[in-house]
């Protein structure tokens, strides 16, 4: 690559936090400055559509995109990105595999803007019109359908998962695309092995867990030196990629599966029931069915990040 290499970033629907991982860098941030030229970010520099539309195609070596497509402008920037670039990566969870922005597809998109403009108690005008009934206004972005994962919708290069990625990730990523090191296809900076062969509690999982009764964080005092499962607390370290340097688990919270599932696993969320139904104790159906009672928000649980690329994350039926 001849000169600086060139960086974009944007922002789908998202919450921030993978922006965060990028702001985390620190005085880093400067160094990427100096080293890369940052063509693209709308979230921290003055850009426009027509700016990137007047780019040679392939003239950006890599591409960050964090965020669910939610939008149809999201839609025309990832595709316009797309062309533009010589790596996609996506950049956190949502882009990943749709994140939380995905468990919006158990409504449609009719009943998500009844609830956030009609039906929240701090709504002062509930009657007033809904965004999508048009108007004397600008133009606003079209809701899909169904919310969907970045590769859902163009070629995803390489992956940094995570909600969000860790910054040592982001930065080693950068470092990479600054030296004119990009990453090879169908690249995922994780570990390729499940997150329990890093989790600082390995030693004390038991060769086999059978649960009673699943029970939530706030309904009991647990060891913090002991693997959650056999505890009777839902962790999904079983069936998640590595490599966040089990974070949340030091924090004294079981995983939740932001990484996304290891590299053998098609459903994340199928692979985590079948995980998880693996150790309830018991073959009395009227005692197993009350043991799955007892998990509270299943969908919310098993398929918190994954929903959108899962083999459910087609949508209700309007």
């Amino acid at each position: 690559m001849g000169g600086r290499p060139k960086i974009a970033l944007y922002w789908c629907a998202g919450c921030g936090g993978c922006e965060e991982s990028v702001i985390d860098l620190a005085e880093d941030l400067l160094t990427v400055a100096e080293k890369a030229e940052i063509v693209f970010w709308p979230v921290a520099l003055d850009a426009r559509y027509r700016d990137v539309a007047a780019m040679e195609d392939a003239e950006i070596d890599a591409t960050f995109i964090n965020g669910a497509i939610r939008l149809d402008d999201h839609i025309r920037m990832v595709r316009l990105l797309r062309k533009k670039s010589k790596r996609i990566i996506a950049h956190g969870s949502c882009a990943h595999m749709g994140g939380v922005i995905g468990l919006a597809n158990l409504f449609t998109p009719r009943q998500l803007l009844e609830c956030a403009y009609r039906q929240v108690p701090s709504m002062a005008d509930p009657p007033g019109p809904l965004p999508v009934e048009g108007g004397d206004g600008p133009r606003m972005p079209e809701l899909l359908p169904v919310v969907k994962a970045l590769d859902q919708v163009v070629k995803v290069d390489a992956i940094i998962p995570g909600c969000p990625p860790p910054p040592e990730t982001m930065a080693r990523v950068i470092d990479d695309v600054i030296h004119g090191r990009l990453p090879a296809e169908k690249t995922v900076f994780a570990h390729r092995k499940a997150l329990c062969h890093e989790c600082p509690r390995l030693d004390s999982r038991p060769e086999k867990i059978e649960i009673t009764r699943f029970k939530r964080l706030h309904q009991t005092r647990w060891d913090p030196d002991v693997c959650f499962l056999p505890q009777g607390l839902i962790c999904l370290g079983p069936v998640t990629r590595g490599g966040c340097d089990a974070r949340c688990i030091g924090a004294n919270m079981p995983c939740r599966g932001c990484f996304g599932p290891t590299e053998r696993m098609d459903d994340f969320g199928a692979g985590a029931i079948a995980c998880i139904a693996a150790m309830m104790a018991g073959t009395d159906e009227p005692a197993l069915a009350q043991l799955v009672d007892s998990i509270a928000d299943p969908v919310g649980l098993f398929y918190r990040y994954c929903l959108a690329a899962s083999v459910l994350g087609t949508g209700p039926t309007p």
